[in-house]
């Protein structure tokens, strides 16, 4: 399916590993122009190489995204050297761990900080040019929001904040024509989840069991997976959605988990 992302100049926050890059090398693929966001030099040059080795065209602004500030030179920057945007999807974030037992106020803002507000900003400052391309914002989110995790108040509330403001954009920005989807992640592969796997006792057994929890197949879904539902929520091959909060999980939210056994 061609989904007449060509020539599109879309930002993806935290595009450089994981889900986020995933979603760069879908969108590259599909003629994107894409534009990574985050926080390491290094990492942001690497994708750009992958990227560009395979035929797509990328480009990377370096930010910390938890600066106020620096989101909106970030806007600044992509419509300088494009002079468009034509989609965002807001997907930097990090599962800090701010509980409530032995959390701190300091903790909990910082978490929303590094998970929710730079999506709201980067969106405020773009929307100039979202709305002359009639653009479309995808919010990737996490099941903590929905199921709970435990010992990550902070990581949670901001995920709730995702979903609520995905909601409140679309509504907003309907006599725009600018859809506003958000995807949820359960149990995705990345490098992230690797590293947090292998700080558990007998991480290979906790592994297994995560995945035998997992009704559709008993695996992890991948970032290609999640990438693949982006870009079709950023394209106008979904054109009449918007103001959904779409599980790319293998059923792990909304299905009976014994299914997995069964």
């Amino acid at each position: 399916m061609d989904l007449q992302l060509k020539d599109k100049v879309v930002i993806v926050t935290g595009g450089a590993k994981g889900i986020g890059g995933g979603i760069a090398e879908v969108l590259a693929a599909e003629g994107s122009i894409v534009v990574i966001v985050g926080r390491n030099e290094e990492d942001n040059d690497k994708k750009v190489g992958e990227i560009a080795a395979k035929g797509g065209r990328a480009s990377m602004v370096v930010a910390e995204l938890s600066d106020p500030d620096t989101c909106k030179k970030v806007i600044d920057e992509v419509a300088a050297t494009y002079g468009r945007i034509d989609g965002i999807v807001n997907n930097a974030g990090h599962n800090d761990g701010v509980g409530l037992e032995h959390g701190s106020y300091e903790g909990f803002i910082s978490s929303f900080h590094k998970n929710v507000v730079h999506y709201y900003l980067l969106v405020q400052h773009a929307l100039p040019y979202l709305i002359k391309s009639q653009g479309s914002i995808v919010n990737i989110s996490s099941k903590t929001a929905e199921t709970g995790q435990g010992n990550t108040s902070g990581y949670a509330a901001a995920n709730g904040a995702r979903n609520a403001l995905t909601r409140e954009w679309a509504v907003e920005l309907l006599k725009y024509d600018i859809r506003v989807n958000a995807i949820i992640v359960a149990e995705c592969w990345t490098p992230q989840y690797s590293n947090w796997i292998k700080t558990l006792p007998d991480s290979e057994e906790k592994l297994n069991e995560i995945t035998n929890r997992i009704p559709l197949e008993n695996r992890m879904t991948t970032a290609e997976e999640i990438a693949n539902t982006t870009a079709f929520l950023l394209s106008d091959k979904s054109s009449h959605t918007t103001g959904q909060l779409i599980h790319v999980d293998g059923g792990y939210v909304h299905l009976d988990r014994a299914l997995a056994n069964a």
